[in-house]
């Protein structure tokens, strides 16, 4: 499979995942539809998933030297690891609170589970991390963390918090932040890892 196809597959699917996700959400609302989509965009799996999404879009519109030019840089590496802790936080924390069906139980396994997996694979195959130092880590920390702030923020305003985790309402503030930094820290861990096994063992340059 080329490069350019495997690109089409994940943006087709997640193009699809995140649609039906948001009309699935707008036909069971129990707010507004500006509410609905606020909390729809709320979601750290929604716009992690909608971040690879664009970037496998453009992939696509890529010429030959641009992908290659894409693929040198840190943003595969960077989306893959904001993908995986999608994928990892769902499969522990997530998945035995709620058992979905139909068309929610597809689009959660794509969102969750298949892309993250797709989008891994797809970093292994292309993945250059060689000049990628490990201090970027810092940087791509940034994200989850203005998330964080962004959420807890509109939380003490609508009391509306989209993981049970950050719920500061039921946990409190304190234990909130405790399983922020937890997730940092695996952030981080993740980070390294990943960035170990692009230097060392797949070493593409």
């Amino acid at each position: 499979m080329g490069k350019k196809v495997f690109a089409i597959i994940l943006a087709l699917l997640g193009w699809f995942a995140l649609i039906a996700q948001f009309t699935i959400m707008m036909e069971n609302r129990q707010a507004s539809v500006m509410e609905t989509s606020i909390r729809f965009f709320s979601f750290f799996t929604v716009l992690t998933n909608l971040i690879v999404t664009i970037y496998f879009t453009s992939l696509i519109f890529s010429k030959e030297q641009q992908l290659s030019k894409v693929n040198q840089t840190e943003v595969l590496t960077a989306i893959t690891i904001f993908i995986t802790m999608v994928g990892l936080v769902y499969q522990i924390a997530l998945r035995h609170l709620w058992q979905p069906k139909g068309l929610q139980l597809v689009v959660d396994e794509l969102l969750h589970t298949i892309i993250p997996l797709l989008t891994i694979i797809f970093w292994y195959l292309y993945d250059s991390t060689q000049r990628v130092k490990y201090a970027r880590i810092l940087v791509w920390a940034i994200y989850p963390l203005v998330y964080l702030v962004y959420i807890l923020v509109r939380g003490s305003a609508s009391d509306y918090y989209p993981y049970p985790f950050v719920n500061v309402t039921k946990l409190g503030l304190t234990a909130v932040l405790i399983n922020s930094g937890m997730l940092l820290l695996i952030f981080v861990t993740i980070s390294a890892l990943f960035l170990f096994i692009g230097k060392s063992v797949i070493k593409r340059t």
